[in-house]
Order: structure tokens, then C-alpha cells, then sequence
């Protein structure tokens, strides 16, 4: 029997509802509901595998079948403690986690190499950054959005500019100008107040999610999939065109067969040369501009949303990829040898 544990930070206990503040509690209320799909789904996966044994970390913020295997921190416990702790209760642990303020990483520390079901310590370190991502990609030739210092002479400062979190994630505190001195402005009002931000030129395009599973070298194109984002100003500042919402994503919906899904099954490879370690699930956020193609947004070394669909969608269970990714074999029932691309990732089929 292989024992898994799943940890998704915020309904594992990471923060407490009731200290967020009233500005804050609608963001994070939507993230725990995203947080909660991801992991219900993946417990849900690895549930049906012979031979798995899952259990998850809950908090005393929600009510849980009994029936289901789950467990707690102890008061007091801090979170890389409490992972710590049940993960050498486990042989292997998936962690869900946003990357913000290395907290990614130091749950990998707490877990460990060897029970780690997830991207490589490198790809987390660079991928947790959107600067050093985009830097890194650039540097192989990547289609990417290059990190801007105010000072920096431009050719043009026509078009838009967005400034977020270097570190952030879900398209929290993502604010869009129409003017760059506006952008630099609000950048700098960021980094005095060590919020540790980014500024970038604005893509415009059709927003994309790659879904991928690989084992830290090739990684294999699952899904490519439309996310819904737009632009609310009702509650932007004063000079700033709108902010970032995020309001889902709609899994497979463009064929990884077709030429754009060639395309982007290339580009995904680049991606995982350019960036090794990307091993188990990871996502990659693209814009597909209209004239220059597709543009790397960032990349997530971990579970996104989208893996919620994509089960369901393909046909088949896609956790016996993610295990297969790192060697782990298991028996596998009817069910979960339906066809479907992704048990063929990277060429390794338990």
C-alpha cells in the first residue's frame, strides 16, 4: 500500500478566515473555494487507484465526511511543522500551495526530496519569481514578458503596463495603466512599502493555460485551456486602467492535435529545457497575441485549477500520470487504463 498525503494550504489551515481583513476576506474567500476544487479533485484521483491510500489536511474551518481519511494541525503547530509531521507519516506528499513569500519552498524543505510529488526545488526557486522566470526564458529565446525597471529607457511607452506581485499568484493585486509614468509610479509606491512588485508591458491576446505533466526533463501536453480574465475598474485607484480579475478556466479546449496546439506542445517543451524540474503537474499561463503568438506569462510549478476538469474531460484519471512522473508504480483498474494522452507522458506508462 503507498500512502499520499495531500496538503492544500489554504484549506489545510494556512490562514485564519477571521484575521483576514473586510478588503481582503472576498480574494481569499474565492482562493479557498479554487484551493478546495484542487484538492478535493486530487484526493478524488488518487482515492480511485488500487494500492493508494490517501489521506488530506483539513482545518476546523470546514466540515468533512468522517468517512474520508484527513487530519489537522495541532494548536499551536505551525504549518511547515505540521507538513513536516504527517509527510513522515506518509511514503509521498502533494503539496498545493501558492509560492508568495517562498512559502512553496520552504514547504519542499519541510517534505523533503523524497516523499516530494511535485516540481524540483530549482523550478520552484525561478518559477516563484515572475521576473527571474521571464529573465530565464528570454534567455533561451522564449516569447516572454521581459521585468521593466521604471528608470529603464524605452523605445515606445505607448500601449499598457501592469503591475503585480513578483511572487503573487491567482491575479491577486494585479493593476493595469494605459500610462506608463502612472505604472512606474505605482511600481515604486509598491517597492517603498517592500511589497516586492513587477512591471511589465500588458499582452494582448486570447488568455491560455497549459496543463502539463512531466518528469523533471520532457514534459507532455495535456490540456491547453481558455481562462476567463478581465478588467474591473470599479474598485481601481485613480490613473490605473483596471484590475485583474480571474473568474475561472474552461479545461481542453483546443485540440493539442491541431496546429495551434502544435504550436504550444513546442513551446511547452522549450519551456521545461529552459526551466528544469518540472516534474508531476505543472501549468503554464500564455496569451496568444494576435501577431507574435504565443506569450509566456508565468509559469506555476504545481497544481493549477484546471487540474479539476481534466480527469473527467480526458477520459481517464490523470493522477496515475502524476505518479507515474515520479516513478511510482501502482496497479492500475479499468477505469484508470481508459486512453487518454497523458498516460503516455513523457513516455512513461506505469
Amino acid at each position: 500500500m503507498t500512502r499520499i498525503f495531500v496538503f492544500e494550504y489554504l484549506t489545510g489551515g494556512g490562514i485564519d478566515p477571521a484575521l483576514a481583513g473586510a478588503a481582503s476576506l472576498a480574494d481569499l474567500s474565492t482562493l479557498i473555494v479554487e484551493g478546495r476544487v484542487m484538492r478535493d479533485a486530487l484526493v478524488a484521483d488518487l482515492r480511485e487507484i488500487d494500492g493508494v491510500e490517501v489521506s488530506f489536511a483539513s482545518s476546523r474551518f470546514e466540515s468533512v465526511d468522517p468517512a474520508l481519511a484527513h487530519c489537522m494541525a495541532a494548536p499551536g503547530e505551525s504549518m511547515t511543522a505540521f507538513v513536516a509531521r504527517v509527510a513522515r507519516e506518509h511514503d509521498y506528499a502533494c503539496i498545493i500551495a501558492p509560492e508568495c513569500d517562498g512559502l512553496l519552498l520552504h514547504l519542499y524543505d519541510a517534505v523533503g526530496a523524497a516523499r516530494w510529488l511535485g516540481c524540483a526545488k530549482e523550478a520552484i526557486r525561478v518559477a516563484s519569481s515572475k521576473s527571474a522566470s521571464a529573465a530565464c526564458l528570454a534567455a533561451h529565446g522564449i516569447a516572454t514578458t521581459p521585468a521593466i525597471e521604471p528608470g529603464e529607457p524605452l523605445a515606445h511607452a505607448a500601449g499598457r503596463w501592469v503591475v503585480k506581485p513578483d511572487d503573487g499568484a491567482g491575479g491577486l493585486d494585479t493593476f493595469v495603466f494605459d500610462d506608463f509614468t502612472a505604472a512606474c509610479a505605482e511600481y515604486e509606491a509598491r517597492a517603498a512599502a517592500a511589497r516586492h512588485p513587477v512591471l511589465q508591458a500588458w499582452v494582448d491576446g486570447e488568455p491560455l493555460s497549459l496543463s502539463l505533466i512531466g518528469d523533471g526533463e520532457r514534459v507532455e501536453l495535456v490540456s491547453i485551456n481558455r481562462q476567463r480574465i478581465g478588467l474591473s475598474d470599479s474598485k481601481a485607484p485613480g490613473h490605473c486602467a483596471g484590475i485583474v480579475e480571474f473568474d475561472g478556466v474552461t479545461v481542453n479546449q483546443i485540440d493539442t492535435a491541431s496546429a495551434q496546439g502544435q504550436v504550444l506542445r513546442v513551446l511547452a517543451e522549450r519551456v521545461a529545457k529552459a526551466m528544469p524540474g518540472l516534474r508531476g503537474f505543472a501549468g503554464i499561463d500564455v496569451v496568444w497575441h494576435p501577431s507574435r503568438g504565443p506569450v509566456v506569462i508565468e509559469v506555476n510549478p504545481r497544481l493549477t485549477v484546471a487540474y479539476a476538469g481534466l480527469s473527467a474531460s480526458l477520459g481517464g484519471n490523470l493522477a496515475v500520470a502524476l505518479l507515474a512522473a515520479h516513478g511510482v508504480q501502482v496497479r492500475q483498474s479499468a477505469r484508470e487504463t481508459s486512453a487518454y494522452a497523458a498516460q503516455d507522458a513523457c513516455g512513461a506508462r506505469p
